[in-house]
């Protein structure tokens, strides 16, 4: 186990969190995570042939690991020539509790190793 929270695709390359946005469906009860990345150090410094691939996102803190298999993964492009990389969103659901529980205990410990703090988005 690692005393600093870190989010990696591939084993050994760890990514920067840019944003988070929490939601849950009224309805089902359901909640969605998304995850936003300004940038991707794995794509920066592909190594696919000396890294092993992590089979989705992988969160790692004190506690253990949380393996993730998102939902959709988007990359967004931009730039004058529209190939350059803006932002990765990387959406999942989470449906039980206790799994609930434990990714928030994760969010806080990265949002505090990593100077992020939590804000209600106002509504318009």
């Amino acid at each position: 186990m690692t005393s600093t929270p870190f989010i990696y695709f591939f084993e050994g390359i760890p990514e920067e969190l840019s944003d988070v946005s929490l939601r849950r469906n009224r309805s089902t009860g359901v909640r969605s995570v998304l995850l936003t990345f300004k940038q991707l150090k794995s794509i920066e410094r592909f190594n696919s042939y000396t890294k092993r691939f992590a089979q989705g996102l992988r969160l790692v803190d004190s506690e253990g690991e949380i393996s993730v298999e998102p939902d959709s993964v988007q990359f967004v492009f931009g730039g004058p020539e529209g190939d350059e990389l803006v932002r990765v969103e990387c959406k999942f659901e989470i449906q039980r509790e206790d799994h609930w529980e434990r990714f928030v205990r994760f969010m806080n410990r990265y949002a505090e190793a990593n100077g992020m703090e939590y804000g209600e988005r106002k509504q318009t």
